[in-house]
């Protein structure tokens, strides 16, 4: 078979159409209002749900802030009454001396600063995760992601928290505040500031310590309540103890009738009397009363007092636990032997006691 006969047989090929080539569409007026036909219906379709959703966050959104705005004022006036309450009843001559208008104010600050934050945190975390369910989002995963990242912080942070929580306690607890003098064991001093992370003390050379509160495992408060003045007075073994006494008597007598002593002193100075007998002295024990962070002022002006006194009745103050020995006077001839008779040469102990002179030589005359 010829080549000829082949291609006849398979017929003529086929040319290319115009329509044939790939040219882009232009859309039609009847394909934009198909569409916008479709819009418009899914939009009839899902605008209640979307209206439903919508006022549902609203409702969320309206009811926390109106909450949020309650409950703040709620524990502002909640502090604020608690505040009013302490000082009518610590209106009375103590109270009014215990009450610090600014340590009272930094501890309300405080504690209402702590609840406000917390009712805030709680009530917009709840609207948020109320408005997150409300899209239909699956919330386990997120709660889960938060749990795992707390537990991360809270261990990382561990010290932070601590702290935290230690200072929130304390302020509720009022186990000192600002103006109060204070052994925290790690440093003592007088408190200028309390945080709820670290407080800051004022030490005796003015210094500030820093101490954090989860740090402090134990306070002791040095300006709540009353102190002791104690006051030890070491005299002679020889004194006279009624003597001794009826002088202290009259110190205390007059120091507490006098300005500004009355004030400080809580109670009336007390001889207690002997607090201990040694050989040659004998220690004599005062105390007394008196107001929060005043007994070294009150210790001091009564060893000042007790002092002029004792010198005005000739009474000795030992300077310490035991009394020095006396020395007897030195006599300056001790030193010195005893005259004796053979310092005059005249004496006839010393002519006895010289020796002979030679005999003088004689001349022989033939």
């Amino acid at each position: 078979m010829s080549l000829s006969a082949v291609l006849l047989a398979a017929g003529p090929s086929p040319s290319p159409t115009p329509s044939d080539s790939e040219t882009p569409r232009v859309p039609s007026l009847q394909d934009a209002q198909e569409s916008a036909t479709n819009a418009a219906g899914w939009v009839e379709q899902n605008w209640s749900t979307w209206l439903a959703i919508g006022l549902r966050v609203l409702l969320i959104v309206v009811i926390a802030a109106v909450l949020r705005v309650f409950v703040r004022r709620a524990i502002t006036k909640l502090i604020d009454r608690m505040n009013r309450t302490v000082q009518s009843v610590d209106g009375g001559a103590l109270g009014g001396l215990l009450v610090n208008v600014e340590r009272r104010r930094q501890r309300s600050q405080a504690i209402g600063s702590v609840l406000r934050s917390v009712a805030s945190f709680l009530i917009i975390g709840t609207a948020a995760l109320m408005i997150l369910g409300t899209f239909q989002i699956n919330l386990a995963p997120l709660l889960a992601s938060a749990g795992v990242a707390g537990v991360a912080i809270g261990f990382g942070a561990r010290n932070l928290v601590t702290d935290f929580l230690s200072g929130v306690f304390m302020i509720l607890e009022d186990q000192y505040g600002v103006g109060d003098t204070i052994d925290a064991g790690v440093a003592a001093g007088e408190v200028i500031e309390v945080g709820l992370r670290v407080t800051k003390l004022r030490g005796d050379g003015g210094e500030i310590w820093y101490v954090r509160n989860g740090e402090v495992k134990r306070i002791g408060n040095l300006s709540q309540g009353w102190a002791t003045a104690n006051v030890d007075v070491t005299v002679h073994a020889g004194e006279d103890l009624d003597r001794v006494k009826a002088t202290l008597d009259e110190v205390a007598e007059k120091m507490g009738a006098e300005e500004p002593w009355n004030e400080l002193l809580w109670g009336p100075i007390e001889v207690l009397g002997l607090d201990s007998v040694l050989l040659d002295s004998m220690v004599v024990r005062i105390t007394a009363k008196t107001m929060p962070g005043k007994s070294l002022t009150v210790e001091r002006e009564l060893r000042w007092r007790i002092k002029r006194a004792f010198d005005a009745a000739g009474i000795r103050i030992v300077g310490g636990a035991t009394a020095p020995v006396e020395e007897q006077p030195v006599d300056p001839t001790a030193g010195m032997a005893a005259p004796s008779v053979y310092a005059n040469a005249t004496s006839p102990q010393s002519a006895a006691a010289s020796p002979l002179a030679p005999p003088a030589p004689t001349s022989t005359t033939k």
